[in-house]
Formats: C-alpha cells, structure tokens, sequence
C-alpha cells in the first residue's frame, strides 16, 4: 500500500499552506505535491477541511467524473500560483499583480455563493452549503478562496514571510512578539541553514 505523503502545514493560514503544496520554487526542479486529485483530497484532509468519510465520497465521485476533477486539480494548482504571486509580492513590499488578484476574485464570486447561515440553540454560524445531489468536487477550494480574501483584508497581510531558505521561499504568516520569524520550519529549513553556515565557516577556517 502506497504511503500518503504527509504536507507540512506550517503557514499559519489556510491559504498560505495550499501555497506551500510546491516544493523546492527556487531550485531548477520543482516538486509538485498536487500531482492528482486524490493529493488533493489528501491535502484537504489533513488541512481540516474534509472529514475520513467526504475525502471517500469525493474520490468515488471523482472517478465518475474523471475530466471534472481534473479541471478542479488544475483550478487548485491555478488558485496556489495566485494566492503564491500575491501575498509573495505583499511580503517583498510590492503590489501585487492585478492578473491574479482579478484570478482570485473571480473564484471568489464562486465560493461565497456557497456560504450561508446555520441557526443552532439560539446562536447563527457560517457553513458551507451542500448542492443536493451532484457533489460539488471543488467544495475544498471553496474556504482556500475564503481565506485568502480573509487575509487580504486583514492586517495580519502584513505579517507574511517569505522563508529564508535558500532552496525554498515558502510563505508563512510570522506572528512572533518581534516579528523575528525567518523560517517556514524551524526544525527543517532553519536546521539546514544553520548546518549550511557551520560548514561555510569550517570550510574557510585555516586547517
């Protein structure tokens, strides 16, 4: 049986790990982790957003619908690079690009449509609707989208880092006392920039 891969949810926004689903965006070779639809549910599994039993009734829904989810995959990957270029542009001090901030809207008019309020003992929450029969295979896109508009319009949009890595440049959301954050992963990207100095420094140092 095949091993799942387990995705490092370190951004601390929903928005901002879907963006960390590429690994290596400075290196000559990229590792895409969105290779198929069911790494998507899997993504979305781990991120919370879809229980054991939805993951199982979107797979089996993705079969007999194999283009649809195909498209779904290619909108999530589409979403990644927009919400990437705008809050990496955002953390460098720049605008960010009006192509993927108008790409972000219009997923967006997609998304809020499908919310609606849920009144249970008294108190009224958010969630998001069911559409009857035909199972929505992009409902995990839909509070990604969310997020990321939440955060935009947020003043924790000026809290996003890009990791210091040389090999990395995932996104984060640095939410330390000073602002002194530099690393998505302290115990991967950090410890492997520290190993990198210790042997720059050995290297130079007289024998």
């Amino acid at each position: 049986m095949e091993t799942e891969y387990v995705f490092n949810l370190c951004g601390g926004a929903l928005c901002l790990d879907l963006s960390n689903t590429l690994n290596g965006r400075l290196e000559p070779v990229q590792r895409e982790r969105l290779e198929s639809y069911r790494d998507l549910l899997s993504w979305s599994r781990q991120a919370g957003l879809l229980s054991e039993r939805e993951a199982r009734a979107l797979a089996r829904e993705a079969e007999r619908r194999a283009s649809e989810a195909e498209h779904v995959l290619a909108q999530a990957r589409s979403l990644r690079e927009a919400v990437y270029s705008i809050f990496s542009a955002l953390a460098e001090g720049k605008r960010p690009p009006r192509g993927d901030l108008h790409a972000l809207n219009a997923l967006l008019t997609r998304a809020m449509a499908q919310l609606e309020l849920r009144e249970a003992e008294g108190r009224f929450t958010w969630r998001w609707r069911d559409e009857g029969d035909r199972v929505a295979l992009d409902r995990m896109l839909w509070p990604v989208v969310r997020s990321a508009a939440d955060l935009l319009t947020s003043p924790d949009h000026n809290q996003v880092r890009i990791c210091a890595a040389e090999d990395c440049a995932w996104l984060f959301l640095d939410s330390t006392r000073n602002r002194s954050r530099r690393w998505c992963d302290m115990s991967e990207c950090g410890n492997r920039a520290k190993a990198r100095r210790f042997y720059r420094r050995k290297k130079a140092s007289p024998s």
